[in-house]
This record gives structure tokens, sequence and C-alpha cells, in this order.
């Protein structure tokens, strides 16, 4: 019967290596699909980032009133960056963009002050930023007008939300695929082992005596198979990176580690669930059933 238990455990080694191929493919997918959408969701950031808010100030503000509205913005839970801008760097701007030299026809510069800053993503919704331009032209005697491009955040909004419903939809298929290819894969796996459980059954082990090695070989495969997918994400990830520096902007450690973390989680439990559910299905078959 060791001899049987022996050759049988034997024969199941070359399964497990193919489980542990399967299931660092499937997670190899889910991570690369994990790290494009960290990738997609730092780019919108980015993008919502450089939207610039124009706070126009007037001929008559001083420099009091300046600083005063200065330490207001900036003191705000919205702002991202502040900068001011003078009559002097206003024009050089202006001439930067290839426009029109109106000291041609002005002696004096028409160009107003004015500050401008950069709101946080989380804050770039047409409504926040309405509310917002409203809260600051409250301020009439130092403000003249605000400006931002209120078309391109409308359109921001719209696009942004359409694209993680996808983004979300997509993720969710993905995930539901993941856990039953893995689910398949292990069962695959679980099955050369049926005679083998089924003989410890006949013998007198227990439930719990049959299924902690399997379990544990599970947890073992699991972390092995996450391990390995992770190495080969973070290569392709600095591959990636070699190539196409702006990925390298893009990355952000701490949630790159979460992927990891969640991976490793996936990998392993998925893992010990499908095998422990095969065991119990082998258990309660009747010996002719295993053939």
């Amino acid at each position: 019967m060791a001899q049987f238990g022996k050759a049988s455990a034997k024969r199941s080694k070359p399964s497990y290596f193919m489980a542990i191929l399967g299931v660092t493919i499937v997670l190899f997918f889910v991570g690369v699909f994990g790290w494009l959408l960290l990738n997609a969701s730092r780019y919108t950031e980015e993008l919502k980032e450089d939207i610039k808010i124009q706070v126009y100030l007037r001929r008559s503000a001083t420099q009091a009133d300046v600083d005063s509205l200065m330490q207001y913005i900036k003191s705000r839970p919205y702002t991202q960056t502040v900068e001011y801008i003078d009559k002097e760097t206003a024009k050089k701007q202006w001439m930067e963009k290839g426009e029109t030299d109106f000291q041609e026809l002005l002696e004096e510069n028409p160009l107003p002050a004015s500050i401008d800053f950069n709101l946080k993503s989380a804050y770039v919704q047409k409504d926040t930023i309405a509310a917002i331009k409203t809260d600051l032209e409250n301020r009439q005697m130092v403000i003249e007008s605000v400006k931002y491009p209120a078309f391109v955040v409308e359109k921001m909004g719209s696009s942004v939300q359409a694209g993680l419903i996808v983004f979300a939809a997509l993720a969710a298929l993905f995930c539901v695929l993941s856990i039953i290819l893995i689910d398949n894969t292990i069962r695959l796996a679980m099955y050369s082992n049926r005679f083998l459980i089924k003989t410890m059954q006949m013998v007198g082990a227990t439930r719990g005596f049959i299924a902690k090695p399997l379990n544990m070989r599970a947890v073992l495969n699991g972390a092995i198979a996450a391990l390995v997918a992770i190495g080969l994400i973070y290569g392709l990830m600095l591959l990636s990176e070699y190539f196409l520096p702006y990925l390298r902007d893009l990355r952000d450690n701490s949630k790159v580690l979460i992927l990891f973390g969640f991976l490793i989680a996936l990998g392993i439990s998925i893992t010990l669930f499908s095998t422990y559910r095969s065991v119990v299905k082998y258990l309660k078959m009747k010996l002719d059933e295993l053939y």
C-alpha cells in the first residue's frame, strides 16, 4: 500500500508542474491587464491635472490683495499647483504662442495679471469646477474674471466615465474567466490523484488528514505560480519602460505592490479552494466512479 502511495505521488508530480504553469499563465495575463489599467488610470489623472484655471486680476488689485487671494487658493483642498503670472510674464507667454506683437499698435500692455492654478484630478468635474468658479467670482473687488476650458472638461468627463465603465466591465469579465481557468487547471491536476485520495480514505484516513498535505501543496503551488507571474510582469514593465520612458512616469509603486499582492492572494486562494473542492468531490465518489 505504501508503495502504491509513493507511485501515485510520483505520477502526480508532472501534474503539479502543469498546474503551476497553467496558473502562472493566467495570473500573468491578469497582472498585465491590471498594469495596463493602472497606467490608464494614472494617465487620465495627469490629463485632468493639466487643466488650468486662470483667475484674471483687476488692474486696481494691490499686492496685498494678490497675496491674500494666492493664499486662499493655496489653502483650498482642490488646489494642485498655483502660480502668479504678472503682466510681463503674460506678455512673454503671449509672444511664445506666436501671437501678434500688440506693442506695434498699443503703447501699454493690455494683458492682465493672473493667478493660474491646476486642480487635483478628483476635482476636475463640470459641476465642481463651476462651483469653484462661482466661489472665486464673489471676490469682485480683486478678480475680473475666471476662465477655464469648459468644453474640454465636459468632454473629458463623459469620455472618462465611458472608459471607466468599459474597463470595469472588462475587468469583471476577465476576473471571472481567470477564476474559471484556474479552477479547471487545478481540477485536471487533481484528477491524477483521485485513486490516491480514495485509497487513503479506504484505509481509514480522515478527510482532514487526506486534505492537509494536498492543501499545503496547493498553497505552495499558488504562491510559486504568483511569484513567477510577478517576475514576468515586472520584467515586461521594465522592458516597456526602456522603450517607452513615459511609462516610467506613470508608474505608481504603491499601486503596483497592491497589484502584486492581489496576484499572490488570487493564486493561493483559488488554487486552495479548487484543490479542497476536488478532494471532497473524490471522497464522495464511489470507487467504480473513479474509472
